[in-house]
């Protein structure tokens, strides 16, 4: 095949495989909003324990960032994603047969901890077969591929759980994410050198990293204030998304409005819709200005107005719902610029783990942020049960979107500071 032949055509195809292991690792984050209601009844949970099932996959996701990043600097991401690939599915294979809450729980720990290595593992990939000046715009193009596996986390799993069983649907993914794990191994290259070819000009050096560069870049990075301030940014923003659109998001709309899950679920498709769209768009739109923290700043006003409007009116029209949960997607492409100005600040050799470092704060706020919403619901639940789910009150969700709205906040008050640091005199990390 002559795109085959084609560095610049391989590299589009090879993050296209990895983009496929990534797909399931969204896919297997946000099923529990549209399984909420199965989990609930079939492992007798409250909210805060649905809360901590959901957030297990992101505890152990988040602790592997750092360990990730060294493993992609060090290992490749050739072998760490497809040794990644291969955990996770077999976890959930593991999670559709779970006969208990402490069973779903290790199940799902698995799942996380196949999962954590994938999305660095692209970005290394990344790192060393793109120029610098394409770095957002491919950034932006893997958070359109988990968009779409958010997009499939919703309607059409709900509709596949529906008709042949969640356990069923959840243990099937799990097959076929074994097999294309298998794939990645066979297919991928960490380097055009290692596909055979020569560098592909403008793309720098990617060098194995000894034990003491390691501890050098580990240092530096945790030394940049800016590094800090980025995670707290992705702490509230991804992780609150992550919240929204893999947990809570459903069930807001089903028990305040009504209606089905499945029904509920075509709000949670809008924000994958706008994950597909927003941070490709930014990305590039990024790229060609420029720019980075001015779009952050504005994107980071309408994602706080937007969460804003469901705290204030608690019950607004199906329609703001729709749009809220659509701008909250999108927006996170102008978060997800701050990989690509984190990135920007060390050395090449180091990408892995500078993202990394960043990328698990991103899943702490995972972790973190559903299990504070559902203390919230837990605390305005009046004991209405309908066979075996809790039913939270009006009153409880919105104080669930207070939280929300407060996660914006803190986010925004983290792009101002970035953009009034980025108009100081050029500072390195070390000296921030």
């Amino acid at each position: 095949m002559r795109g085959w032949r084609d560095p610049l055509t391989r590299r589009w195809l090879l993050w296209g495989t990895l983009g496929i292991v990534f797909l399931l690792v969204n896919i297997y984050r946000l099923s529990t909003a549209v399984l909420a209601e199965e989990l609930m009844a079939g492992f007798q949970t409250t909210g805060a324990q649905l809360g901590t099932l959901h957030a297990m996959f992101f505890w152990i996701y988040a602790l592997m960032q750092l360990p990730t990043g060294i493993l992609a600097d060090r290992v490749g991401p050739r072998r760490t994603a497809a040794a990644g690939g291969l955990a996770m599915n077999v976890g959930a294979i593991w999670f559709a047969l779970a006969d208990g809450y402490v069973s779903a729980l290790g199940a799902r720990a698995l799942v996380g901890l196949g999962a954590s290595v994938i999305f660095v593992c692209i970005l290394r990939f990344c790192a060393n077969w793109f120029r610098a000046d394409e770095f957002a715009t491919v950034t932006g193009l893997s958070f359109a591929v988990s968009g779409f596996g958010g997009v499939l986390a919703t309607t059409p799993l709900a509709l596949a759980a529906g008709s042949a069983g969640w356990r069923t649907t959840i243990g099937a993914l799990g097959v076929f994410g074994i097999a294309f794990s298998l794939v990645v191994y066979l297919v991928v290259r960490d380097t055009p050198e290692r596909a055979g070819f020569e560098p592909i000009e403008g793309v720098p050096g990617q060098p194995t990293l000894s034990t003491a560069a390691v501890r050098r870049h580990v240092r530096s990075v945790l030394a940049d204030r800016v590094t800090w301030v980025v995670s707290l940014l992705l702490f509230c923003t991804s992780g609150l998304n992550l919240t929204l659109f893999g947990l809570w998001g459903v069930p807001y709309v089903v028990q305040t409005y009504g209606v089905s899950v499945t029904y509920a679920s075509m709000f949670t498709l809008l924000g994958g819709v706008g994950m597909i769209v927003g941070p490709p768009a930014l990305g590039w739109l990024s790229d060609r200005l420029e720019r980075r923290v001015e779009l952050m700043v504005a994107g980071a006003v309408i994602y706080t107005a937007a969460l804003g409007l469901i705290a204030l009116l608690g019950k607004p029209p199906l329609a703001i719902v729709a749009l809220v949960y659509f701008l909250a997607g999108a927006l996170l492409g102008a978060f997800v610029l701050s990989y690509a100005l984190v990135k920007d600040r060390h050395p090449a050799s180091a990408s892995g783990i500078s993202t990394g470092v960043i990328n698990g704060a991103a899943f702490f706020g995972a972790a973190i942020l559903p299990t504070a919403m559902g203390y919230a619901l837990d605390s305005y639940w009046t004991g209405t049960l309908e066979a075996g789910v809790r039913v939270y009150t009006a009153t409880g969700y919105r104080m669930a979107f207070v939280i929300a709205t407060g996660a914006g906040a803190v986010a925004l008050a983290c792009s101002l500071w970035l953009y009034r640091y980025q108009r100081r005199p050029s500072t390195s990390p070390q000296q921030a």
